[in-house]
């Protein structure tokens, strides 16, 4: 069954740009929405998570099973992280001069 999935993208190669716009809309520079199945949705997110290098991205799509209904991948170096709060998604601020344990 196909579901609405919607991708965000920062500096991600053009070609992963390309593998985007052949199966979503971009309404939006680094904005895509489409209706994918699982299948697809998976390959296109191991495209973009795997290619990121010093951009970043964050994909969105239903989720039965979840709580809130939804799911939220990201990739790459963010402010803003998803942690898991009991089963809720939720998005934690990292400050820009915090340190990151060795």
């Amino acid at each position: 069954m196909a579901n609405l999935v919607v991708i965000s993208t920062t500096a991600v190669p053009d070609h992963v740009r390309g593998a985007l716009s052949r199966w979503m809309v971009e309404p939006t520079p680094g904005f895509y929405v489409g209706t994918l199945s699982a299948k697809v949705r998976d390959e296109l997110w191991q495209a973009v998570s795997t290619s990121v290098a010093d951009g970043a991205a964050t994909c969105v799509f239903p989720h039965a099973e979840q709580e809130q209904r939804f799911i939220i991948r990201t990739a790459g170096e963010r402010h803003r992280h998803v942690i898991d709060f009991d089963g809720l998604q939720l998005i934690e601020f990292k400050a820009e001069n915090e340190q990151t344990p060795e």
